[in-house]
């Protein structure tokens, strides 16, 4: 009977971590799905000065490493994406119940990798759609997983520096 108990104390305190993931994956999905139906293929919508909405797809990772690669990397990145996405649940359930920053910097890492995961798996591509740029220097294109992704990976990092601190808020 302890073990149940355990069981699902831990499955309580990480549930709205869970949530938060699947949170993310659901918006991610959608917004992409809106890019795919609303804008056309590489023909920028201007929002601002500094911020445009174009379809684009990336075969690569991040800022499309190895997307002229001959599509092995499809295979290599979602396979570290399924790995990552393993390894990040375990993670987010062995955590203290009390911990705060650090599963929600996992969890949006969690979303993310999730979210570009199932594009992979559907296109044979990841969907990008925010693109920022000043004047004529363009940040390559982006979405919310990727947002997720770094916002959380920025956390870690951060929470990293501070040492197991950061796990007690």
């Amino acid at each position: 009977m302890p073990v149940v108990a355990s069981l699902s104390r831990n499955l309580r305190s990480v549930f709205y971590w869970y949530a938060l993931a699947t949170a993310v994956v659901a918006l991610d999905q959608w917004t992409k799905a809106l890019a795919l139906r609303l804008l056309e293929y590489a023909e920028p919508v201007v929002v601002s000065g500094f911020f445009n909405l174009t379809l684009l797809y990336n075969k690569g990772a991040a800022f499309s490493l190895l997307s002229d690669a001959g599509g092995w990397q499809h295979w290599l990145f979602s396979g570290i994406a399924l790995v990552v996405a393993v390894l990040i649940s375990v993670w987010l359930y062995r955590l203290p119940a009390r911990a705060r920053l650090e599963p929600l910097a996992l969890a949006l890492v969690l979303g993310g990798a999730i979210g570009n995961l199932i594009d992979r798996l559907r296109f044979g591509h990841v969907v990008d759609f925010i693109q920022l740029h000043y004047r004529e220097l363009y940040w390559p294109a982006f979405n919310i997983a990727d947002s997720a992704i770094t916002v959380g990976a920025v956390l870690l990092f951060f929470l990293l520096l501070r040492g197991d601190r950061g796990r007690q808020q």
